[in-house]
């Protein structure tokens, strides 16, 4: 059955959806695709455990607090923005989305609709002329603060003040504004440099009862109604309290560890990436937390070195990329021998696979719960509780 007559299935979806490819399940209403997923996890779970019913959004709709479009032109010579179709390079032309946020959106549409009266030429990637390449925005959901990031192939920003000026009497309620410079031949969005135009240079938002400092380059959960979800099963499921000694592996800006410091007695965050670490250890200080500390340093090779010192932990959270946890790691993490294992993971397919290996190093699982954290598309997070299995 073709894209198009399988779109007719369901009345409500995008009419993008068939050129942009971003969504793979707008053929089925929402109620369809919980069950499309359950089944999905079910599949590949179900031989470790009962799988809990998946925990879905109220309104999954506009969910994205993380915007970004590609800027290009048509062969008119039309300024257009939006997503590049899925496998291609080719620009989609976007002024409203199913899963962006809608504030983000509008200021887009506006962003573009202001280059042509500013003179102000797109990017082209092939003649590598022109000036703007993206606009990222992002907003707080539970702030309410919006991030404007331009970027752009160089510094030289033509009539600045003006376009900054018009875009907040159309926009008040942008709170920073950022100059993002890419001036390579990349598919990477942002560049190393930026510049502040307006504003702090950064947002706050409120997650789990924790503020964070969102920075252009910071990651932070696109999802932030289904993340609190997620993070509070998490810690359903772990049973801190205030002896608990905790690491938290593949840490990012530290939001899993910060949670449980809340309650456990004393967290461990490991991180590769020195940015985010960064991050962390700032998000920590903002919180006045000071039962957590951060260390950048591979989870697996840390968890090694405690190991060799005699040290354990009573919860390990791990909460690795889409391809899962490498066989090192794993390894590292038997021998650091928790009580429990909180396993957070955006790949029911790894996720299957790296609980075949812990299993098989003398834990059962106990509980299983997917969440729905992008509705429309085709991804499906679950948490999962393992347990030392008792000699």
């Amino acid at each position: 059955m073709s894209t198009k007559s399988n779109l007719r299935t369901n009345p409500d979806a995008c009419p993008l959806a068939s050129k942009c490819g971003g969504c793979q399940l707008q053929n089925m209403t929402y109620p369809r695709q919980l069950k499309w997923k359950q089944a999905r996890a079910e599949i590949l779970l179900k031989k470790y455990g009962k799988v809990d019913k998946i925990i879905g959004m109220e309104n999954p709709l506009h969910y994205r607090n993380k915007v970004q479009a590609a800027f290009g032109r048509t062969r008119g010579g039309k300024v257009i923005s939006g997503v590049y179709q899925s496998g291609t390079h080719r620009i989609v032309n976007v002024d409203s989305c199913m899963t962006e946020d809608e504030t983000a959106d509008r200021i887009i549409v506006d962003i573009r609709e202001m280059l042509p009266k500013f003179k102000i030429w797109v990017y082209d990637e092939d003649r590598r002329t022109g000036w703007l390449r993206h606009v990222l925005v992002k907003r707080g959901f539970s702030s309410g603060e919006v991030m404007v990031v331009l970027v752009a192939a160089d510094r030289k920003f033509p009539s600045k003040n003006k376009f900054i000026e018009k875009l907040l009497e159309k926009h008040p309620e942008i709170t920073t504004v950022l100059l993002n410079i890419n001036d390579r031949d990349t598919n990477l969005v942002l560049g190393e440099k930026e510049e502040i135009l307006y504003g702090r240079g950064y947002i706050t938002d409120t997650l789990c009862g924790l503020e964070f400092e969102i920075s252009a380059k910071s990651f932070y959960q696109i999802n932030p109604v289904q993340c609190e979800k997620l993070y509070n099963k998490a810690m359903e499921y772990a049973s801190l309290d205030g002896d608990s000694k905790v690491i938290d592996a593949y840490c990012g800006i530290g939001t899993i560890g910060m949670v449980a410091a809340k309650t456990a007695g004393s967290v461990i965050g490991a991180e590769l990436n020195k940015d985010a670490v960064r991050d962390a250890v700032s998000n920590a200080k903002r919180n006045g937390m000071k039962n957590i500390g951060f260390y950048c340093a591979d989870a697996g090779e840390f968890m090694e070195a405690m190991a060799d010192e005699g040290e354990s932990a009573d919860v390990v959270f791990t909460d690795p990329p889409r391809s899962g946890c490498s066989r090192k790691f794993i390894n590292s993490l038997l021998r650091l021998s928790p009580g429990r294992i909180v396993y957070i993971s955006c790949n029911p397919e790894t996720l299957a696979r790296d609980l075949g290996l812990i299993t098989k190093g003398g834990y059962t699982v106990r509980r299983i719960t997917p969440v729905d954290m992008f509705p429309f598309t085709n991804h499906v997070e679950t948490v999962v509780l393992m347990s030392k299995v008792k000699e």
